[in-house]
């Protein structure tokens, strides 16, 4: 007994330590960004700044939230995240219910049709077209329709109708006089609230983070999300006259080039907050889609 102790301590202090270094590695990043956001850029530049800030200034938020794109670009990424979550849902759930339900003449047939996309797909360019065909280009719909239904979220989805609605519950709602309909929407639905979340947590995560799509179908600058416009001045480095003063001289050039870099750090912030704020209520929720998730059906 003594010695199957000791050996749990050394493996309790082992996989504390182990924690430890997995912690620091995640948070560090996280309170470097927020420090650099609030430093002067000199610092940070010169390495003298790595964990708390140094010469406070909030210089790089001022000129954040004087940029009229980036109001622009958080109406729309909450809209484009409301609107797809919502579209996502009215097709996922039903959908998976549908796919659950052992009477449904075909479901092998239509479950290998939709798996088969998981892994063939027409490619971009087809993609492309197929959306400039049904006028979608340079819309809202272009960011929300297309992707309708994931089918990784519609197996989860299946999984827990299959594993958590109890087949002799729906039988017992027929024998009186229950309808399919009334029977997804009065006894399905209101036990289906923990996936009905997992899901809206996967899709509302997925479509506040995206950009590529807005990259292909959309050139108004009034419709695009944040991310399209963090992406800007993160990689292309593209700042308006809003944010930056334009100068020839070198000190003007090296002002511009502090500026960004403040600039930079703050848009991290101010993109990443909501779901940084959201998250720790809902992890939860994650926790249980990953354990729906690993339960195969």
């Amino acid at each position: 007994m003594n010695r199957e102790a000791w050996s749990d301590r050394v493996f309790d202090t082992v996989n504390k330590l182990f924690l430890l270094v997995v912690l620091i590695a995640v948070l560090y990043p996280l309170v470097y960004v927020v420090s650099a956001s609030i430093s002067d850029p000199v610092y940070v530049n010169q390495g003298k700044m790595w964990l708390f800030p140094r010469g406070i200034t909030f210089e790089g938020y001022t000129r954040v939230f004087q940029n009229p794109e980036i109001w622009t670009g958080y109406r729309n990424t909450i809209l484009y995240t409301a609107g797809g979550t919502l579209i996502n849902l009215l097709f996922t759930i039903p959908g998976a219910y549908a796919l659950s339900r052992k009477d449904l003449k075909g479901r092998s047939v239509l479950m290998g049709l939709i798996v088969f996309t998981m892994f063939f797909g027409g490619g971009l360019i087809p993609t492309f077209l197929l959306v400039s065909g049904l006028g979608m280009l340079d819309t809202v719909w272009a960011l929300l329709i297309p992707n309708a239904v994931a089918v990784y979220n519609l197996i989860i989805c299946r999984t827990f109708f299959q594993n958590n609605i109890p087949r002799e519950l729906q039988e017992s709602a027929e024998i009186d006089g229950c309808s399919n309909t009334m029977l997804f929407l009065k006894i399905v639905l209101p036990l289906s609230a923990p996936i009905i979340a997992v899901m809206g947590l996967y899709y509302g995560v997925a479509h506040w983070n995206s950009y590529f799509s807005a990259i292909i179908y959309i050139k108004d600058r009034s419709l695009y999300p944040l991310q399209l416009i963090l992406r800007e001045i993160l990689v292309q480095n593209q700042m308006s006259d809003t944010m930056l003063m334009t100068g020839d001289d070198m000190e003007a050039m090296a002002k511009q080039a502090r500026i960004a870099d403040i600039i930079k750090y703050a848009v991290m912030i101010v993109s990443s907050l909501p779901i940084i704020i959201v998250y720790p209520f809902m992890q939860r929720y994650f926790m249980k889609g990953v354990l729906i998730g690993s339960v195969k059906g």
